[in-house]
């Protein structure tokens, strides 16, 4: 009987780094990929990018998470309704394993029903550190819930098994995302430019900032001191892609859009440029610029900048093409100005990505068809200081 793997997919980054995943779990006669579609997928704000999806693979359910609000009780109460679906659809799907990953809110949601209804789970990405942002928590969280454990590095799975996970249960197995690097024939510069409709310049930046969660009303004020930085450059031009479904994450996305109007020669905004245009711009562009996860993990395989602003993205493991700066002009200024030279331009001709080389939907996909699920509930302790399993 085939295993039937559930995916559960909520924002336009986690389908990109899933992609190619399903598609191996899709491809394998002995596995049925179910995929439960939710969050900012469902949105008219953020692209409706379940369309993208559709146009690849078959979605199973549909979950509607997002309210009309993202402030904290808006976010909450998204979650518990979340919850509430999650478990009817499983109790539909009957799916054999749980496969998420990261970090985010409705992922919670979808890995706490899993847990009541007795379904055996599989994270990605977990043991990373964003210690600015509430997503460490859920990330730390959902791995507790979770059976089975696929890390970027080994750094990670450490962190994993520090928290209790039975090492025998945990993969490093290096960045899912980075396999659409190395498998997706990316756009000349030229069919990237008549893609976005706008023409690059002499420098070229990719912004994507987003709310940092832990701190109370600082987005207006940081977006905006961002923009004043990045409009005292000359010959730039300026690509955003918007924030996402966050709280505090609108105000970001509006400052941008009012910017873009004002500086229509410069500057571009897209809700979501997809995984295609997305990577592709990133052989154009001179640096990633704000506190995305893309400019720590993606970045460094293509050999260009990151300007990583605040504590977002603090404690996670970076390149030596990373400029770490705080959220004031000064130091913003500053890191883009050190952007600029000679020195660092010839460092980065040199980096290696230390979150990999790609390959690791394979091995997942491989390991999901291979792991014994019986008796796989009961969860032990894995004890750090004694290396072994409490109870046994």
């Amino acid at each position: 009987m085939k295993r039937k793997i559930c995916v559960v997919t909520g924002s336009r980054a986690e389908f990109g780094m899933f992609y190619w995943l399903m598609k191996e779990i899709e491809s394998d006669v002995d596995l049925t990929l179910q995929v439960i579609v939710t969050g900012m997928h469902l949105s008219s704000e953020f692209g409706l990018t379940y369309k993208e999806i559709e146009k690849e693979f078959s979605i199973d359910k549909k979950v509607e998470v997002l309210l009309s609000s993202d402030s904290p009780i808006g976010v909450s109460k998204s979650m518990g309704l979340a919850q509430i679906s999650f478990a009817e659809i499983y109790d539909e799907l009957q799916p054999d394993l749980l496969l998420v990953m990261g970090d985010r809110f409705e992922i919670f949601s979808a890995t706490a029903a899993a847990m009541v209804m007795r379904l055996p789970i599989a994270h990605i990405s977990g043991g990373e550190l964003t210690e600015g942002a509430i997503d460490e928590a859920i990330r730390h969280s959902i791995t507790k819930m979770s059976h089975f454990h696929f890390t970027a590095m080994e750094e990670y799975r450490q962190r994993v098994i520090q928290l209790g996970e039975d090492p025998q249960r945990v993969f490093n197995v290096g960045e899912a995302g980075l396999d659409n690097i190395f498998k997706l024939k990316l756009l000349s510069r030229s069919e990237f430019e008549q893609s976005i409709d706008f023409k690059l310049n002499v420098k070229n930046l990719m912004i994507t900032f987003h709310p940092t969660s832990l701190e109370d009303n600082t987005s207006l004020e940081q977006i905006q001191t961002l923009l004043v930085a990045l409009d005292k450059l000359d010959n730039v031009t300026l690509i955003f892609t918007k924030s996402n479904a966050d709280s505090s994450g609108r105000v970001i996305n509006s400052t941008i859009d009012n910017y873009v109007k004002k500086n229509p020669q410069k500057a571009v905004v897209f809700t979501s440029l997809g995984q295609l245009r997305y990577l592709s711009a990133l052989q154009y562009v001179d640096a990633i610029v704000g506190n995305s996860s893309s400019g720590i993990v993606e970045a460094p395989s293509f050999r260009i900048g990151t300007i990583n602003i605040g504590d977002r993205q603090l404690s996670r493991v970076q390149a030596d093409s990373v400029i770490n700066c705080d959220s004031d002009q000064k130091a913003i200024s500053s890191s883009l100005a050190e952007l600029y030279t000679k020195d660092f331009q010839q460092k980065i001709k040199s980096i290696k990505n230390p979150y990999g080389d790609g390959g690791s939907s394979l091995k997942i996909k491989e390991i999901l068809k291979a792991v014994n699920l019986n008796n796989i509930l009961k969860k032990k302790f894995y004890d750090l200081e004694f290396n072994t399993i409490i109870g046994h």
